[in-house]
């Protein structure tokens, strides 16, 4: 009988152990305090945003060269390989800082 209810207990703890190894499938993200400025962001750092890898990266670097810059964060649809889907799960991790005007003023 003493068998059976240490079989049991075993069992019971077994099956509310967590299985080794889930935790490093999950990936863990830290809460942002700011936002990526798509504008000045270094490739490392366009590359801590989920989905966005080194290719990613190195196109949104080039679409700012080539544009000037972007103007507002929806043009970040405009980098080949980010489309609707990966721009509303980066839109509240990127910004477009306004640009700061020229010193001296029209004349």
């Amino acid at each position: 009988m003493n068998t059976n209810l240490l079989a049991f207990a075993l069992s019971s703890l077994l099956l509310a152990a967590p299985v080794a190894g889930t935790a490093a499938q999950q990936p863990v993200s830290a809460p942002r305090a700011t936002t990526i400025d798509l504008n000045t962001a270094s490739q490392a750092e366009l590359e801590l945003l989920p989905g966005v890898g080194r290719q990613t990266a190195q196109r949104i670097i080039e679409y700012r060269q080539k544009s000037g810059g972007f103007k507002k964060v929806e043009d970040l649809m405009n980098v080949k390989g980010i489309g609707e889907k990966s721009f509303l799960r980066l839109k509240p991790l990127v910004a477009v800082a306004p640009k700061a005007e020229k010193a001296g003023g029209a004349r």
